[in-house]
């Protein structure tokens, strides 16, 4: 078949040989089988005529491959970054030519920083008239290559079966991170065939022993230890082994990004609301799966109250990612399970076995001191709200398998305080590239990836305005999510910063109480507002029962601003 008139029947579906192993048809057909051999289930897209064969071969496949339309091109692409966290897999987006592809370019950054598996698809002007300024003739690759893991045209048919079989691989593989492949228009409606991909992921990469045998001895002689979990545990699928070595060592552990929940909330050896204390009096600070940047002082730690600065090790998937600005005792790197069982089976053949109880006994008591303090803001009575407050009637509400997504500043930072997941895999936020806008694509992502499980999308008023058009996604696809909004009417991670520096701020005011829950309403959800602190739990409760996209718009204080050491400069 070699036809390219895209309304063929014969160039629109695909076939395989009676063994299997052979598919045939355009090259949209050919596309989808690839993805759906890695595990994809749905597409996440904005309709456009560049990409029409990928939705042709999405709806003749056997089963359909679901496809999910969204407003902006920007939620397709966060939308698919949030499949790739919560699945394991790459998520899947297509975009059109030109802009549809540029509208993405932000998620796909955020994908790099985050080492979230994802696959984008771009549409691309026609071969046959390259170079005459057809519709949305732009040459994508060297745009997207800078912020992806790869970047690559697959100029033919023939070129498309195996292309994208190794986009799917190239993302999925550590470090895991987003590919972006286009094709043009008029390849993308001519037939090819070639052996059906496996979708076979590579062996997991060995962890040098005698670096492992290094951090155990460390360990062994470590009197003040800290242990921080990263995204890249929960993405390597390491998070029992990180549990074990907490358990089984005594460390006390700090999490961040999706690390988060690996040591479940509540449990005595997380420390993070003793963060500070920690950080500054350890003397040797073992990072897991995630980089030494900002948020982890540059990987600087100790020196706190006379105490000698500590020692740091880091551990990475993959050797790019060890850090090289960091001063650091030792390192590893390679599949996070083989090293974090490594890194205990050395600690348990030591000599020495340490003893941590004091160490841990004092951070313990300085969780329970922050608990204290906590519970006093969690119930304030203030008006306007005070932001905890929010936290301090949804935490009590939420299970164990809920997903909570942040987007948002200082209302999510607040969220980072007070939300410790009970369990792994339900936490996402804007992470390093700190992106707003990302929060309607993730919580469409969460609903079709967890669909029994509560999904809670924190919004900060500034944040919603860059997304929140896509509540109509959530009501065409019947995906209910419950949006809780801390409304201050500000840009409040920027005003108090602002006033610090020059006594005054501007650009950092919106319109006061704005009505955002109306808009929900208007695109075919629910909402309400809420400004007495006792309706909180009440309104959460209706947003939970409702079954609809429901918006709990919660006015709150804009003087009661995050306590922040750092600005991530």
């Amino acid at each position: 078949m070699t036809t390219t008139d895209p309304t063929s029947d014969a160039s629109a579906v695909g076939s395989t040989s009676p063994t299997g192993s052979e598919i045939e048809g355009h090259a949209g057909t050919l596309a989808v089988a690839a993805a759906r051999a890695h595990g994809v289930e749905t597409m996440f897209t904005l309709s456009g005529a560049h990409v029409f064969p990928m939705y042709d071969g999405a709806v003749k496949a056997d089963p359909p491959m679901r496809l999910v339309d969204v407003r902006h091109e920007q939620t397709a692409a966060f939308a698919a970054e949030a499949t790739g966290k919560l699945t394991r897999r790459p998520g899947l987006a297509v975009l059109t030519a030109g802009p549809g592809v540029t509208n993405g370019i932000s998620a796909i950054a955020q994908a790099t920083f985050a080492g979230s598996p994802m696959v984008v698809v771009g549409g691309r002007a026609p071969a046959n008239r390259w170079g005459s300024g057809s519709l949305q003739e732009l040459d994508h690759p060297p745009i997207v290559a800078p912020v992806a893991k790869d970047a690559r045209t697959l100029h033919l048919a023939s070129d498309v079966l195996g292309g994208m079989d190794a986009a799917f691989a190239t993302a999925g593989a550590s470090h895991r991170g987003p590919v972006f492949v286009d094709v043009p228009m008029d390849e993308f409606f001519n037939s090819a065939s070639g052996p059906l991909p496996t979708g076979a992921r590579p062996a997991p990469e060995q962890p040098d022993p005698d670096a492992l045998r290094t951090i155990g001895r460390l360990l062994a002689e470590a009197s003040r230890p800290v242990l921080v979990l990263g995204t890249d545990v929960w993405a390597d699928g390491a998070e029992e082994a990180a549990l074990r070595l907490v358990e089984e060592a005594g460390l006390p552990a700090i999490t961040n990004g999706m690390g988060r929940g690996v040591v479940p909330g509540g449990h005595p050896l997380l420390v993070t609301k003793a963060r500070s204390a920690a950080f500054g009096g350890a003397d040797l600070v073992v990072v897991v799966g995630t980089p030494l940047d900002f948020r982890l002082g540059y990987g600087v730690f100790g020196g706190k109250d006379g105490a000698t600065p500590a020692r740091v090790v880091h551990v990475a998937d993959s050797a790019a990612q060890v850090s090289g600005h960091a001063e650091l005792a030792a390192s590893a790197y390679g599949d996070l399970t083989l090293a974090l069982d490594g890194v205990l089976a050395a600690l348990q053949a030591q000599p020495r076995k340490p003893d941590h109880a004091a160490w841990v006994s004092d951070l313990q008591a300085k969780v329970g001191a922050a608990a204290e303090r906590d519970a006093q803001l969690l119930a304030a009575e203030a008006d306007p709200v005070h932001p905890a407050r929010i936290y301090g009637e949804l935490v009590p509400r939420l299970a164990d398998d809920a997903v909570v997504i942040g987007d948002g500043g200082d209302f999510v930072s607040f969220a980072g305080k007070y939300v410790e997941p009970k369990r792994p895999g339900g936490w996402l936020d804007p992470g390093p590239y700190g992106c707003l806008g990302a929060g309607l694509g993730a919580a469409i992502a969460a609903r079709i990836a967890r669909p029994s499980a509560q999904v809670v999308l924190l919004l900060g008023d500034g944040a919603a305005g860059f997304s929140l058009m896509d509540v109509d996604t959530l009501v065409r696809h019947d995906l209910p999510v419950v949006m809780v909004m801390g409304n201050n009417s500000a840009w409040g991670l920027e005003k108090g910063p602002m006033q610090m520096l020059y006594g005054y701020d501007v650009a950092a005011d919106l319109a006061p109480r704005t009505a955002y829950h109306e808009v929900v309403k208007a695109l075919g959800g629910a909402g309400e507002v809420v400004t007495d602190p006792r309706q909180i739990g009440p309104a959460l409760d209706r947003a939970f029962a409702a079954g609809v996209p429901y918006l709990v718009n919660i006015i709150t204080d804009v003087d009661a601003a995050y306590p922040r050491a750092t600005f991530g400069i």
